[in-house]
């Protein structure tokens, strides 16, 4: 495969500064070019700098590069990382291009700028060096316009989405001049390196998923005119009842800035004159009444929404878009909605919305349109179906493509619909049903296909080398046993997977059994096994409902056994007699930590966030992790002074409930370990585990022993960490429970109040957990804690 180590993005905005911190977390050292500033600023005056110092010449990527270190969400894995990135500028430093493997141009959406730029791109660039442009909107042919045959062979577009980090969409766009092997290449670069979901899109205005999403988008704003309905009602339609964001529509607005919409629709409409449905393509007048106003969302603290203080608390305030006032928020009241909330399946749920007498029509409009727009657009955007709904998944966050959608509302219901309006059918459609399909997607034993325009039939769906899709395993046939929590899957060659499916994955008795029969098969039929699962989230943790039942009536040996068998679980993973690794990924909380920092080896997902955090409901870790952290402190430890230096590290940690925002903050924080490895591709985190553990396999094991050794600082630790509890308190940053819980994770870590240090067993240390959490547990307090979480999502300050 072509190298694509040593990388250039040119252009420090918002987007290019990002792309280049994104760089920075896949382990390369990006170059970051901008302009030079013509003036100097008053901070420069103020310093006796000149145009000419190095400081100012650089200030635009230096500051694009510094406003990407310190903006929100974090653009960074490692605040170190930033140590990675080189920074220049186009007059001084144009010839480091002629190192660079890949020059990224993300600079304005201007044809002449870019034109001009690349023009004096091509006299330093190598040959064989690839160009692509970030460009959202302008055709690429155009912008290349004048190169040379070698610099468009190596030309195409590389659109990201904002941000880069957490956007997982990047659309690929070719030329008709494009080598093949390049398109090959920056694709497999971009997924496996950088994490990315990889679509191929065609030299089209906005490619994908900026051209369905914006005209869903545009479609919504038409229905709120049309049913005069409030922002509220409209983001309450189509939000997560579609299986849209949360943001939903005039939420997603402001995060996105309003400038940037405005930006998309006058391309939109300014690039395609013949589209059918072209009269949306307007900017509405509210909307270039906020941009008069420079109400354009989150980036200047107002737009739809705006944050308020009344009375010193916090308020939402909604924009009256019919006024440009704002006024205190309002709940949208939907009878449908409610109705639909506990529908099973995402058809059922349509079904329910598309019948409502209140949001019926409005639904059976915006769906409608959506579909039919969306099926005009094969091939035009995309010749793949599959493709298109990735896009839309991974650019907008949607749970389901609009193709996936129109199946789960019913293709022939729709089109005998149309054809009963007198609306023309849509090829792609036509031939679908043609063909005597009657769905774009079907799946028939673990095997996917989707409907394909060219060969007008069914085509199997592919899945990339390197990608392990849990579910279809099961569909062929590969389940071992489950019930209603957690299933065992065998993944061939030997290694056996333990997937959780319970509610959040919240870890209870269902779970805890299949660990143990997990196990059992592991030691008799296979060769390893990895803990892994495809929800959204590893694990939020303990089942805190049935704990806290436990609580209220009194089942005290219940809970003490329900402790001892998540003891036991764990340590069964850490002791299994062949090798185990835990893939993580998303939330991994509490006991998901726990299951984590227990495996023989940890395989994360790069955007794991992970943490114990038990402490904010009033206990501490009880599964194994408490006793984690002080063997882990214990092994690490230098000398007597290291040792409390890393107690009271991992003390402060787990007792401010910290979670770490990616798996690299997590390995140097100590949950994750050196020898842990890091996923940046979600996808591929499964079989990554799994050759993580065929690897221990092949390295030769030796089953562990239960560990005595582990060295505790006792009394001269506990003393010092109690101290500083009692400081804290007095200051006014934690409450009395807040020490109370405190002194018990303090105790453990200490190893007890043991005097002088001295070496324990991990069961002394599993021991003192579940004698402090039961002690917690019975306190009015921890109750209050833990029906505040369970009531709010957040704990109570008691």
């Amino acid at each position: 495969m072509r190298q694509l180590h040593n990388i250039a993005v040119l252009g420090a905005g918002v987007m290019g500064a990002r792309i280049a911190a994104h760089l920075a977390n896949a382990g390369l050292h990006p170059t970051l070019l901008d302009i030079v500033p013509r003036e100097l600023s008053k901070k420069e005056k103020a310093a006796g700098l000149t145009l000419e110092s190095p400081v100012v010449r650089n200030r635009f990527a230096q500051g694009g590069l510094t406003a990407a270190l310190q903006g929100k969400p974090e653009a960074f894995f490692h605040k170190n990382f930033v140590g990675r990135v080189r920074v220049g500028n186009f007059e001084d430093n144009l010839d480091w291009l002629s190192e660079a493997d890949w020059i990224i141009e993300v600079v304005a959406e201007d044809l002449k700028i870019k034109q001009g730029l690349l023009e004096k791109v091509e006299a330093v660039r190598r040959p064989g060096a690839v160009v692509t442009s970030n460009t959202s909107g302008l055709p690429l042919q155009k912008i290349a316009k004048g190169r040379s045959e070698d610099f468009r062979r190596h030309w195409l577009g590389a659109h990201f989405f904002n941000p880069p980090r957490y956007m997982k969409l990047l659309e690929i766009i070719p030329t008709p001049d494009t080598a093949p092997e390049v398109v090959e290449a920056v694709s497999e670069f971009c997924d496996r390196r950088l994490g990315k979901v990889v679509v191929r899109a065609k030299d089209s205005p906005n490619f994908i998923a900026n051209r369905i999403g914006t005209f869903a988008v545009l479609g919504t704003f038409r229905l709120m005119q049309e049913h005069d309905l409030t922002i509220e009602q409209v983001d309450a339609l189509t939000g997560r009842p579609l299986g849209f964001p949360r943001s939903a529509t005039f939420r997603t607005g402001d995060i996105v800035g309003l400038d940037v919409l405005a930006h998309v629709i006058r391309n939109l409409k300014e690039n395609l004159p013949d589209d059918e449905r072209k009269e949306l393509f307007q900017v509405p007048e509210f909307i270039e009444k906020m941009l008069e106003k420079k109400w354009l969302g989150e980036k200047t603290g107002q737009g739809f929404y705006k944050k308020s203080r009344e009375n010193g608390k916090r308020v939402i305030l909604t924009l009256d878009w019919k006024t440009l006032d704002y006024r205190p928020r309002e709940k949208a009241k939907f009878p449908t909605l409610e109705m639909a909330r506990n529908a099973g399946t995402i058809a059922e749920r349509l079904q329910i919305l598309l019948s409502g007498k209140d949001a019926g029509p409005i639904y059976q409009t915006m769906l409608s349109d959506l579909f039919h727009y969306t099926a005009m657009r094969i091939p035009e955007i995309s010749d793949s179906v599959a493709d298109v709904d990735t896009a839309l998944k991974n650019g907008f966050n949607w749970d389901y493509g609009p193709f996936e959608l129109f199946d789960a509302v019913g293709v022939e219901r729709v089109a005998t619909i149309w054809k009963e309006q007198g609306r023309a059918v849509p090829p792609l459609v036509e031939a679908l049903l043609a063909s005597g399909h009657k769905s774009f997607y079907e799946s028939k034993e673990g095997v996917t296909t989707c409907f394909d325009l060219a060969a007008k039939d069914a085509r199997a769906v592919p899945v990339p080398p390197g990608v392990t899709v849990l579910t279809d395993r099961k569909e062929a046939g590969k389940l071992v046993k489950g019930n209603s929590g957690a299933s065992l899957i065998d993944l061939d060659d030997g290694i056996l997977c333990l997937e959780f499916h319970s509610k959040m994955n919240a870890i209870g008795a269902d779970i805890l059994f299949m660990v143990q029969a997990g196990v059992k098969e592991l030691t008799e039929n296979f060769d390893g096994m990895i803990v892994a699962n495809q929800g959204q989230n590893f694990s939020a943790g303990a089942n805190l409902a049935l704990m806290l039942m436990g609580i209220l009536e009194g089942e005290w040996d219940e809970i003490d056994l329900a402790i001892r068998q998540f003891q036991g679980a764990t340590m069964s993973l850490k002791y299994a007699p062949k090798p185990v690794v835990v893939a993580s990924h998303g939330l991994v909380l509490g006991g998901g930590c726990e299951f984590v920092m227990h495996g023989w080896q940890a395989q994360a997902a790069a955007e794991t966030y992970i943490g114990l955090v038990e402490t904010g409901v009033g206990i501490i870790p009880a599964g194994g992790g408490a006793k984690e952290m002080a063997l882990r402190a214990a092994d690490a430890a230098e000398d007597d002074l290291d040792l409390l230096n890393r107690i009271r590290h991992f003390f402060k940690k787990a007792a401010m409930a910290t979670v770490y925002t990616s798996a690299e903050q997590a390995r140097a924080g100590g949950y994750l370990r050196d020898s842990d490895g890091i996923t940046m591709n979600l996808a591929r985190l499964v079989e990554d585990a799994k050759q993580a553990c065929l690897g221990l396999v092949r390295r030769g094991y030796r089953p562990r022993t239960l560990r005595t050794d582990i060295k505790v600082a006792g009394e001269a630790a506990y003393t010092q960490l109690k101290l500083g509890i009692h400081m804290m308190k007095r200051a006014g940053y934690a409450s009395e429970h807040d020490g109370k819980v405190a002194r018990k994770l303090a105790y453990i870590l200490s190893g007890g109040a043991l005097n002088p240090p001295q070496e324990v067993s991990e069961q002394y240390l599993l021991d003192l957990e579940r004698e402090a959490f039961l002690s917690l547990c019975g306190e009015a307090k921890t109750v209050e804690r833990m029906q505040s979480v369970l009531k709010t999502g957040k704990p109570v300050r008691n």
